[in-house]
């Protein structure tokens, strides 16, 4: 929305599918491929095997070595040969190659990894054998969207509805693809003694099962009261009345145990923390807004009740050791030290807001103060304190609270409202906050998409915040130090109907999305949107070289390239801000400067840059004008992340414009 004359040189105008570099410059990175736990696409690789070729064969083709019984799955060939991938066994250096029994040809040397006659062809080959692994990777069984997802101890596990739609399931990542859990059995128990543990067998006259959690909620021993959650159920029912468990300890059943299920629908949403202090006690907590929130440890499924009438949470959060759920208006934690035990008496309370909780972010406190930012739609809060016997809400902002699901933290907290993204900062005097509209430059796209929202995430390694709306175009924020850097829209070909982040045992950082053909993603990896190519365009505001009213006869732009492999982009440039009384190089129509029809505008000329970590690409200009504006596009699915760092324009001063 700002003047032309206010914008810096090298400010993009316009732009889909670039992100704005912390350091500087523009990248060309979003992309994503499909994930099931199997081998992923990005990480194939190709081999040579030298051939001589003598028949038929189609890309595809399994390749069998006569006397190795080697398998390889044929990408292409070149002068040496075929090249493959999916390799199985080892190929000797001289045999028959078959197919389906029939030899097609003899191999001539070892195979051996690469072998690409150039970068170009290297960055082919790679992306033919990502398509083979590619077809490998399937959705998640059931029907409709992905409605949820976390990671956790290097583990995916996503949520679907079953086919038709009548409940939820839940599956997890293998090396074979998705796998279906099965959810446990849980039964009440009253009289309880310290005894009973978890992992020991339950008994009752001829039945028996193993006891994952004792999820104790009141009482003490020999009078604790809570339920158990078991799995290997063997021998029939349990029923109401006395029973024992291996190691000493007593309990009285409450009744016949209830198989745990999933209902359909919702949305997921989860945290992962740490009651117990050990590492093997870290779990996740989560909700869906239509079953009572849960708890996982990567074994153990364990409800959580409540006591709410409807036990139905739609956020959650860990704040100061206690659990928080959202329950519409209601916020409500657990007493401190332990997600099972909701009582008054305990330490657990509720606190009233208003509107409808549609997010939670814990702010940095202090020993002694801590800050909890609470997210209505409307109004957003501030809770201050420890636990129930000093928390204070405090309103930050009556006027603007967020949309569901939109609110993150990266440094400071970032949400989406119907004013455009908010950003809550802390001001060096803790206690106080203020907030503040950073896409007012954007407004007009702000509120085009807002009412489409449908999830958020951000990625700590290029310090972004995202935003992702059902009409498949989302938001890519990037924030430095000094604040925003800038804020550049994305069009996916797969909608963004949930997505996660999770840290790996290795350091690293990756983010799925789950969309609604039932596949889940994996973001910034690949060269591509999933096998498919990405199409991307940037216009650069127009520069008058700090002399607006002065004539310059163009010569020529470079380009400042960066990468790890081979890149290529499509170049051109409109001057005098598109004036239909200057000659415009390559125009086919001209259109005002900031109708997006003007892409379609150009004979575009191509730029190929290869082989370097740092290149400068060309562009011969003709043409004078009081200002240029530069224009980058491109379209392909093999390409990896390129960076424009730079460009420098070469320009002879002339007269001044009367």
């Amino acid at each position: 929305m700002s003047p032309p004359l206010t914008l810096p040189p090298g400010f993009v105008q316009d732009s889909v599918n670039w992100e704005a570099v912390v350091s500087g410059g523009y990248r060309q990175g979003v992309r994503y491929e499909r994930f099931d736990g199997r081998l992923e696409p990005h990480d194939a690789v190709y081999y040579t095997l030298p051939a001589t070729i003598t028949g038929a064969w189609v890309v595809g083709n399994t390749i069998t070595g006569l006397t190795s019984g080697a398998t390889a799955v044929i990408l292409t060939n070149n002068i040496n040969g075929f090249i493959v991938t999916k390799k199985t066994g080892t190929f000797v250096a001289v045999e028959s190659l078959q197919i389906a029994a029939v030899t097609i040809a003899t191999s001539t040397a070892l195979l051996y990894a690469g072998g690409a006659l150039t970068v170009k062809l290297n960055a082919e080959y790679l992306n033919l054998a990502a398509d083979v692994y590619r077809a490998l990777i399937l959705a998640v069984p059931g029907f409709g969207d992905i409605i949820g997802g976390f990671t956790f101890q290097d583990v995916s596990y996503v949520f679907r509805n079953k086919a038709g739609g009548t409940a939820g399931v839940m599956f997890k990542s293998t090396s074979s693809g998705w796998s279906a859990i099965t959810l446990p059995e849980e039964l009440s128990f009253t009289a309880g003694n310290s005894s009973v543990n978890d992992g020991d067998v339950l008994t009752q006259g001829a039945v028996t099962a193993t006891i994952q959690r004792v999820v104790a909620t009141s009482g003490v021993s020999p009078n604790i009261v809570g339920r158990l959650i078991v799995t290997a159920r063997a021998g029939g029912n349990f029923g109401a009345g006395a029973a024992t468990s291996t190691g000493g300890g007593a309990l009285t059943l409450s009744g016949i145990q209830t198989q745990i299920t999933l209902s359909p629908g919702g949305r997921y949403e989860h945290e992962i923390s740490n009651f117990g202090g050990a590492l093997a006690t870290k779990r996740v907590y989560a909700c869906n807004g239509v079953d009572r929130g849960f708890e996982w440890d990567g074994t153990v499924f364990v409800p959580i009740s409540t006591g709410m009438t409807i036990d139905k949470p739609n956020f959650v959060t860990v704040h100061k050791k206690q659990l928080f759920f959202a329950f519409g208006a209601s916020v409500q934690h657990s007493a401190p030290g332990t997600p099972y035990v909701w009582s008054v008496i305990l330490g657990a309370s509720e606190i009233a807001t208003g509107d409808n909780v549609t997010g939670f972010s814990p702010e940095t406190g202090s020993a002694t103060e801590a800050a909890l930012y609470i997210a209505d739609r409307n109004i957003s809060y501030v809770l201050y304190g420890t636990g129930v016997a000093n928390w204070n809400l405090i309103t930050v902002n009556p006027d603007g609270g967020a949309l569901a699901y939109t609110v993150q933290r990266i440094g400071s907290t970032y949400a989406l409202d119907d004013i455009g993204i908010l950003n809550l900062g802390a001001t060096f005097a803790y206690g106080n906050f203020t907030s503040s509209t950073i896409s007012y430059h954007i407004q007009p796209y702000i509120t085009a998409n807002k009412g489409l929202v449908a999830a958020s995430i951000t990625n700590r390694e290029l310090s972004q915040y995202r935003l992702f709306f059902s009409n498949n175009n989302a938001l890519y924020v990037t924030i430095g130090p000094k604040g925003v850097i800038g804020m550049m829209p994305q069009q996916f070909l797969n909608p963004v109907r949930c997505c996660w982040r999770g840290e790996f045992s290795d350091g690293s950082e990756r983010t799925f999305f789950g969309s609604s053909d039932g596949f889940v993603y994996r973001m910034d990896v690949g060269s591509s949107f999933d096998g498919e190519p990405i199409s991307h365009r940037f216009k650069l505001a127009f520069n008058h070289s700090k002399s607006p009213r002065t004539r310059k006869r163009y010569r020529q732009a470079a380009f400042e390239v960066q990468g790890t492999t081979y890149a290529e982009f499509d170049a051109s440039y409109i001057l005098g801000y598109a004036s239909p009384e200057i000659f415009q190089p390559n125009a086919l129509t001209l259109v005002t400067d900031f109708n997006p029809a003007f892409w379609d505008s150009f004979v575009w000329d191509a730029f190929i840059w290869d082989g370097k970590s740092l290149s400068p690409s060309e562009l011969d200009l003709s043409g004078t004008a009081e200002n240029i504006a530069l224009l980058v596009s491109g379209s392909s699915d093999f390409i990896y992340p390129f960076t424009l760092s730079g460009s420098f324009l070469h320009f002879s001063p002339r007269r001044n414009m009367r």
